[in-house]
C-alpha cells in the first residue's frame, strides 16, 4: 500500500481541479473541500484496486462525482435571494431578518482555481464555467443532470467517458444533457448585453465603484449601475432590481459616513469583486458582474466567515503592511480625479 506521502505526491496535481469540480456540483466551497477530502481518503484506501484501465485523473473524478452525488441526496439546492421570491419594491422598509438556516450559494475564490493554460480563449472558457450565475442556475438541475452538464459542457468530456463514469449508457447521457441544457436556459436565459468591457474600462469602473463605497457617494455609485442592475445580499432574503431602487436603498440603509467602508479587491468565480470591511471589521464579499454598460449584478455575501476562504483576516488592522501592490490597492487610495467612465 502506498504511504500517505506517496499518494499525496501522485494526487496533489489534481486537488485544485477536483475542488473546482466539487464546487460546481455543490455550490459551496466549504462542502467542496469536504468532498475532496472524502474523495482522496476513499482513493487512498482503494488504490490497491486501481487497475489503471483509466487515467488516475479520470478515476479520481469518478470518485469525486459519486461523492458529490451522495452528498446531494438529502440536500436541497443552494439558492441566492433572487431564487426565493420577488424583489423588494420599498428600499426604505426594514429588511427581512437574515436567514442563516438557509444553505446559501457561496462564492469560489479565484486563488483556489487550478492553474490553467496560457491560451486566452481557454482562460475565458475556464472562467465561464465558474460564473456565479451559471453555478446558481445549475442548482435547479437534478444531481445527475448537473453532473452530466458539468462533465460534458464544462470539462468537455466525451459522452462515452461520462457514461462510463456514471455507469450508464451514452444514450442516457445525451438525453440527460439535452434536458439539462433546456432547464438551464429556463433558469438563466442569456442576457442581452454580455459584452465584456476592455481591461482599461473595467479597471476604471472598479476603481470608481470602490471609491464611491468608501466615500459614501451614492450619486456616483448609482451612475455606475446598469438600468436593470440587481443587488442581492445573502443571508438576507431581501433583494432589489433596478438602478433607481438600488440607489435609494444604498442611500437609505447602507452608506453611512465616508471612511466607514474599506474595499479590498478580490476575484471570485472568474469575476471581479471586493472584500468590504465595515469600520475595520469583515463585513461582506462582493462579487460583481460587469459588462461594457456598467455593473449589472452585485451579490454581496454578508457572511464574514467567508473571508477565511479568501485568505483575508476578520479585521482590516491585521492586513499586512505592503500586502497590496499599487495596482491592487483599494480605489479610495488612488487618485480621485480620474475621468468618469462613459455609461
Amino acid at each position: 500500500m502506498l504511504s500517505s506521502e506517496e499518494f499525496a505526491h501522485l494526487t496533489d496535481p489534481f486537488r485544485a481541479e477536483l475542488l473546482a469540480h466539487c464546487y460546481r456540483m455543490l455550490g459551496s466551497v466549504t462542502d467542496a473541500e469536504d468532498q475532496v477530502q472524502e474523495t482522496l481518503i476513499r482513493a487512498w484506501r482503494s488504490y490497491g484496486r486501481f487497475e489503471g484501465r483509466s487515467s488516475l485523473r479520470t478515476w479520481l473524478y469518478r470518485i469525486a462525482t459519486n461523492a458529490c452525488l451522495r452528498a446531494l441526496e438529502n440536500r436541497g439546492r443552494r439558492p441566492l435571494p433572487s431564487g426565493l421570491g420577488a424583489p423588494s419594491e420599498d428600499p426604505d422598509r426594514r429588511l427581512a431578518p437574515a436567514q442563516p438556516e438557509v444553505p446559501w450559494l457561496q462564492p469560489f475564490p479565484d486563488a483556489l482555481l487550478p492553474a490553467g493554460p496560457a491560451d486566452p480563449a481557454a482562460i475565458v472558457d475556464s472562467r465561464a464555467g465558474m460564473r456565479l450565475a451559471l453555478i446558481a442556475a445549475m442548482q435547479y438541475l437534478p444531481a445527475r443532470q448537473r453532473a452530466v452538464l458539468i462533465l460534458r459542457d464544462v470539462l468537455q468530456w466525451r459522452a462515452t467517458e461520462v457514461a462510463e463514469l456514471l455507469g450508464t449508457s451514452t444514450i442516457a447521457v445525451n438525453s440527460a444533457l439535452q434536458r439539462a441544457r433546456e432547464r438551464l436556459e429556463q433558469a438563466a436565459p442569456a442576457a442581452d448585453d454580455i459584452r465584456e468591457p476592455t481591461t482599461a474600462q473595467q479597471r476604471t469602473l472598479l476603481d470608481q465603484y470602490a471609491a464611491a463605497f468608501e466615500n459614501a457617494d451614492v450619486t456616483t455609485l448609482t451612475r455606475l449601475l446598469r438600468e436593470d442592475a440587481v443587488l442581492e445580499m445573502p443571508p438576507l432574503p431581501t433583494w432589489f432590481a433596478g438602478r433607481e431602487l438600488i440607489g435609494r436603498f444604498l442611500a437609505a440603509q447602507v452608506l453611512g459616513d465616508p471612511g466607514d467602508l474599506a474595499m479590498i479587491p478580490v476575484a471570485a468565480n472568474g469575476q471581479p469583486g471586493f472584500a468590504a470591511y465595515l469600520r475595520g471589521r469583515a463585513h461582506a464579499i462582493q462579487v460583481l458582474t460587469v459588462s461594457a454598460s456598467g455593473v449589472g449584478h452585485i451579490v454581496s455575501f454578508n457572511q464574514p466567515e467567508l473571508f477565511t476562504a479568501f485568505g483575508l483576516p476578520l479585521s482590516s488592522d491585521a492586513l499586512p503592511a505592503g500586502a497590496w501592490p499599487a495596482d491592487a490597492l483599494p480605489a479610495g487610495a488612488r487618485s480621485a480625479d480620474q475621468a468618469p467612465l462613459p455609461l
